[in-house]
């Protein structure tokens, strides 16, 4: 065996030892970031909600858009940590993961089905519509930053004992 094939085998060994290796991350997400997604989240679901107050709408309706805030709100967080929770090599039933995916569409699609039904201005819709999906992502990027927070402050406290 020559000096080349020696390095190449090495190479493959440590190249497989890397795939092995639990990925760490240690990059936490700055102050600033973590406070734009919660002021976010509070704007999207503030006015979603201000909106919502101000309607001229049967109370039904009202919480017919209201419950589709929650809905999707929740929806959207179980997606993310389910994506998580796979990324991490937690178990994540296939079942969880579809559900969590379908539950989310599925307020989009109500939501949209309820706007385009409704007897709103085209602006009032779009107001909806814009904050909905601004508290949708918004609650993405809080409960990212939640996990990430928790996933490095538990690598460092386990790395100092």
């Amino acid at each position: 065996m020559n000096y080349q094939t020696t390095v190449s085998l090495k190479d493959d060994e440590n190249v497989k030892k890397k795939k092995k290796e639990k990925k760490i991350y240690n990059q936490k997400p700055t102050p600033a970031f973590i406070g734009a997604s919660w002021t976010a989240l509070f704007i999207g679901m503030i006015s979603y909600c201000v909106g919502l107050w101000n309607a001229s709408m049967e109370l039904n309706e009202k919480g017919y858009y209201f419950t589709i805030l929650l809905f999707g709100l929740f929806s959207v967080i179980s997606v993310q940590k389910a994506v998580r929770d796979k990324l991490e090599d937690i178990q994540v039933t296939e079942m969880y993961y579809g559900i969590s995916w379908f539950t989310s569409i599925a307020a989009i699609v109500l939501l949209v089905i309820g706007l385009w039904n409704a007897d709103l201005e085209l602006s009032e819709k779009g107001f909806y519509g814009m904050s909905f999906v601004l508290s949708l992502f918004a609650a993405i990027a809080v409960q990212k930053n939640t996990r990430d927070v928790a996933y490095i402050d538990k690598e460092i406290e386990t790395k100092e004992d």
